[in-house]
């Protein structure tokens, strides 16, 4: 009887043992199945297209209409995969040049949720209110914003550009 009762407790304990063996198996498994989804998720991101109707214009006034900003890339389109410069000419609403202002830059892919893959400055700023706008690289295709904020004396100031590069410009 004592034999049959131990046999009874081993027979539970091992019982006991392959359910926490198998639980702790499925828990494992549902983290790795939602980790490959993770990733799966932070893939490539398929391409989408650009909002129909995007102002695609490098010249444009900010959003008070102080400033009249033009931007002038290196190429057009602009190069994919590499750090490049580009032209800001800055005047004001009357034609008048821009000098000594402080410009920051901002932007990113908004189907994408990320910003610039850089932190793109203004410098050099000269007498007819064209500066340099360096560091400037875009890692993969599609739409893209660049935001500038003019400050000067008088006001601070934004305007955003949308750029489209095309699949072509990753070669």
């Amino acid at each position: 009887m004592r034999s049959a009762m131990r046999d009874r407790t081993i027979g539970s304990a091992i019982d006991e043992m392959s359910m926490k063996s198998i639980r702790r198996r499925i828990v494992m498994l549902a983290f790795a199945g939602s980790g490959i989804a993770m990733l799966g998720a932070c893939g490539a991101p398929a391409e989408q297209p650009a909002p129909a109707g995007l102002n695609l214009s490098l010249t444009q006034a900010t959003a008070s209409g102080a400033y009249v900003v033009t931007l002038e890339p290196p190429t057009t389109p602009p190069p994919l995969n590499r750090i490049h410069a580009w032209t800001v000419i800055v005047k004001r609403a009357s034609g008048e040049p821009v000098r000594g202002a402080r410009i920051d830059v901002g932007g990113g892919m908004p189907q994408h949720g990320h910003g610039l893959p850089t932190r793109p400055r203004v410098i050099d700023g000269d007498a007819n209110g064209t500066y340099r706008l360096q560091g400037m690289k875009f890692s993969m295709p599609g739409w893209w914003t660049i935001t500038l904020k003019v400050r000067d004396a008088q006001r601070d100031d934004d305007v955003t550009f949308n750029v489209v590069l095309p699949p072509a410009a990753a070669s």
